[in-house]
């Protein structure tokens, strides 16, 4: 029955591949076969098939789909006004073209501490894009550095949802859980953005243009570099304030209002009004402009977020049929260490579920009861490599996987050749980091 589930799960996703690549489908297409393909052969009842997939979908868009609408408008107020053009021109002087990978591998460190991947995504592409129409680089060498940035404190660095809950199953110290995973971030993002994006852009060129956010300017004149800087770090320094505000003696009244406002729906609804002003009003924009700017860009939005509720359908068919569990079972028989047991089970259910966070999460739950009898075993490093596990082989049923391939406008064979051994490259640099340092501490 177990080898069942796997091969019918791998058939699948061969499904959703396929679907996409060779029958040209709508990948939401590609993915709602295939939900219903596995939902079927697994044995899951009627009932229980359209009830999962809807809890799916719901579930990943309820928080996401305010946040990609305001993203978008954001990213493209910012690409509209000449805001990103006047952060990419800053960038392209101070750092020079050669040296823009790390300057864009730091952006996406920086920036990822305080926000969800999806909203370092959706704050950080619009950039990248000026930068590439500025430059005219190959968009991977500009693109995969900040990825690996924002995906890498997503996957290890408190106080991202994952990490934390491993740290409440492990019973961790959070402070070094930050200092070990920040040890061990740093090195793998290297690796797997500016060296793995100067290897891969050669090999790789994209077919299409990313059309998403579209960078054509339309106002008058361009907003300074400062105020450009400002609306790009708005939503960050709001996020940021809402995390440090419980650590400052403010009163409490002030406490929830800085957690409400650094909130990423409410951070982004902000600085979308502080758009509208600044890089829309000030720089001789009208309503009307400004109206039909934010409507240009939420057509295209319509595609993504399909294609992201499909994903998260996908997903919840996978958990239902207890795909997630037959892999923890038989890891779980197995004689290796926890450290080596806890990467593999994160890193299979990732494959499995496409979520990083149900990945480290389940993973914590299966290792906790086996490492109650144990003793010696470094709690802060098992939080970490259960993170390194839940970034491994992002594919078609990983939101992530979508949202690059999307933005970037690469095809699916491109998306494979590059976010998905990225996201591999940082799964098992981080792994490597942990057991090096395990024998240190």
């Amino acid at each position: 029955m177990d080898m069942y589930l796997l091969i019918i799960t791998l058939v699948a996703i061969v499904i959703v591949v396929l679907g996409v690549s060779w029958f040209k489908w709508h990948a939401f297409i590609s993915l709602t076969i295939a939900s219903l393909f596995l939902a079927i052969m697994s044995g899951l009842s009627m009932e229980k098939i359209v009830v999962a997939y809807e809890t799916g979908v719901g579930g990943v868009l309820g928080h996401l789909v305010g946040i990609l609408a305001l993203g978008t408008i954001l990213g493209k107020m910012m690409a509209d006004s000449g805001a990103g053009m006047q952060v990419a021109d800053f960038f392209v002087r101070v750092f020079g073209e050669k040296k823009l990978p790390w300057a864009m591998l730091f952006s996406g460190f920086i920036i990822g501490i305080p926000v969800f991947f999806e909203v370092g995504i959706l704050i950080l592409l619009p950039l990248v894009i000026s930068i590439h129409k500025t430059t005219k680089q190959n968009i991977l060498l500009i693109a995969l550095p900040v990825i690996a940035g924002l995906s890498i404190v997503h996957g290890l660095v408190p106080p991202h949802p994952g990490a934390m809950a491993a740290i409440s199953i492990y019973g961790a110290n959070l402070g070094k859980v930050l200092l070990y995973s920040l040890i061990i971030a740093i090195p793998a993002a290297i690796i797997a953005g500016p060296l793995f994006a100067k290897w891969i852009y050669k090999r790789v060129i994209p077919e299409e243009e990313p059309t998403l956010i579209r960078v054509t300017t339309s106002s008058k004149k361009l907003p300074s570099t400062g105020i450009s800087f400002f609306i790009i770090l708005l939503p960050v320094l709001l996020m940021i304030l809402s995390a440090v505000a419980p650590f400052i003696p403010f009163p409490a009244g002030i406490i929830v209002l800085l957690t409400f406002i650094g909130s990423p729906i409410i951070a982004l609804l902000i600085s979308c009004f502080a758009a509208f002003y600044f890089l829309g009003k000030r720089q001789g924009m009208n309503k009307k402009v400004i109206k039909k700017l934010v409507e240009d860009c939420l057509l295209p939005v319509g595609s993504i977020v399909l294609i992201i509720g499909a994903g998260g359908g996908f997903k919840q068919i996978l958990i239902e049929s207890g795909v997630g569990t037959t892999i923890a079972q038989m890891s779980e028989n197995l004689s290796l260490s926890p450290l080596v047991l806890a990467f593999l089970i994160a890193g299979l259910i990732r494959v499995a579920t496409g979520s990083a966070t149900v990945a480290l999460t389940t993973a914590a739950g299966i290792i906790s009861p086996i490492i109650d009898h144990m003793s010696g075993v470094n709690l802060e490093l098992l939080v970490i490599v259960t993170g390194a596990g839940s970034l491994m082989l992002s594919h078609v049923n990983d939101a992530g996987f979508w949202m690059v391939k999307e933005y970037l406008g690469l095809n699916v064979k491109e998306t494979f050749k590059t976010w998905t051994v990225l996201e591999t490259l940082l799964s098992f640099i981080a792994f490597g980091g942990a057991l090096i340092l395990n024998v240190f501490i």
